[in-house]
């Protein structure tokens, strides 16, 4: 256990006024919540907070603070400011690309009522005139910099693209996508760099809890506009070649925020794949997907597909289905396609979507050990999964396996598995 010395050396806890407005505590510390339960954050844990996240309160529900006299948690409620007192609401930070949060924002969820739009929420706290937020980096790459995607620049660009190329619904979307939902992938695109998107699918054949195109069920809102037309074979092909003969290094991508399960257009993406190919070399095709249908993702690799990344929040199946919620497939056709991909010599990703306190716990870490020895993969992707904490913990089996933290969680993995690569982004292999 720590001292109180190192007690009152955590940051001071955050905590947002009726009004949004956010202050540090005068006296409580910084707390953050390993799935349901309230942990005490070491140094290790903590992190300068990156200058482009951001930082949200959680409406209704007061943050718990940790009491430097006694190393014991409180509910604060309620802080006196001046002569006036006031009501605490918690506050989270959403951090930037490359960063895996280590704990959830520590809050009493009880009066909630809502679901919370899908961030990444984090535990995050104030020391030294700096804010420390909950994680750790586990990949930087200047393609993903914040700094890197100014609109000044963009729109430009945007303009010069509608001149010179040709122009139809497939373009009018990335548009949108790019200038209006700010999607770093879309921008990429008419600027001419990096990786470009190709969404191309209508429909999913999962109903995930949180699922960023698609909420129907539990009052909030998708954070992406999910395409509502079957682009052409045309426009599709036209698109990548442009992107793949002239920016640098790069990447095309089926399988966007902005669509449902790619494999369900496997034949338009197929034939896509075919006629690219026929006419360039260069660059590289990648596959976001669920890794539903291994029979699709064997044309698709026969077609000239390069690499695949098939997402998953969870080696085990009960928590895998829990959170896919799979329609007219099951967990054994994911594992299916990881191992072909890697037998038809795809780079073979793992779309890890971590989440403090299930992610890291023994059961967990084993499962996942097992998975990587018996199908190959080459990469695994961690990404905070950007959901509701507390609905997510609700739909979640309960386990007793011990949680062991997020960062020991990836090296007891690395250890086991030395010839796997962790880290955050799609990465060019042509």
């Amino acid at each position: 256990m720590m001292s109180h010395m190192n007690f009152k050396e955590l940051p001071y806890m955050l905590y947002a006024d009726p009004d949004g407005r956010i202050y540090d505590h005068p006296y409580y510390r910084m707390a953050g919540f390993s799935g349901s339960s309230v942990a005490v954050l070491q140094n290790e844990d903590l992190m300068l907070m990156p200058e482009f996240s951001k930082l949200f309160y959680i409406p209704d529900c007061p943050p718990i603070g940790l009491d430097p006299s006694t190393g014991e948690h409180k509910v604060v409620s309620r802080v006196r400011l001046g002569h006036k007192t006031t009501r605490c609401q918690a506050v989270a930070a959403f951090l930037e690309p490359g960063i895996v949060r280590s704990h959830l924002p520590a809050a009493d969820f009880g009066a909630k009522s809502y679901t919370l739009p899908m961030w990444g929420y984090t535990a995050v706290g104030f020391r030294d005139d700096h804010y420390l937020a909950a994680g750790f980096r586990v990949e930087y790459n200047h393609r993903w910099d914040p700094r890197n995607y100014d609109d000044h620049e963009l729109v430009p660009a945007v303009r010069l693209f509608k001149k010179t190329q040709a122009r139809g619904a497939l373009v009018n979307h990335l548009v949108n996508c790019a200038v209006n939902n700010h999607c770093f992938a879309a921008k990429n695109l008419f600027l001419k760099r990096w990786e470009a998107p190709l969404p191309v699918s209508r429909v999913c054949n999962a109903e995930c809890l949180g699922c960023l195109s698609l909420q129907p069920d539990y009052g909030c809102e998708s954070s992406h506009q999910r395409i509502s037309f079957r682009p052409s074979q045309e426009e599709v092909v036209r698109i990548a070649l442009n992107h793949l003969n002239h920016a640098e290094d790069a990447i095309v991508s089926f399988g966007q925020g902005c669509e449902g399960e790619p494999l369900t257009e496997y034949r338009l993406i197929a034939d896509s794949i075919r006629e690219i190919r026929r006419k360039t070399a260069k660059g590289t095709i990648n596959l976001n997907t669920n890794g539903s249908l291994p029979k699709c993702v064997r044309e698709l690799a026969k077609a000239g597909l390069d690499s695949i990344r098939i997402s998953l929040n969870s080696p085990r199946p009960v928590y895998y289905q829990s959170y896919y919620r799979p329609k007219n497939y099951v967990f054994e056709d994911v594992v299916a396609s990881i191992a072909l991909s890697r037998e038809m010599g795809l780079y073979t990703m793992i779309n890890y979507l971590v989440f403090p306190g299930i992610s890291d716990q023994e059961a967990e870490i084993e499962t996942m050990i097992a998975l990587i020895r018996k199908t190959g993969v080459h990469f695994i992707h961690l990404k905070n999964l950007n959901i509701d904490p507390q609905l997510y913990l609700e739909r979640m089996p309960k386990a007793d396996s011990k949680a062991v933290g997020m960062k020991r969680m990836m090296g007891l993995i690395q250890k086991e598995c030395p010839e796997i690569e962790f880290g955050y982004f799609n990465r060019s292999i042509r």
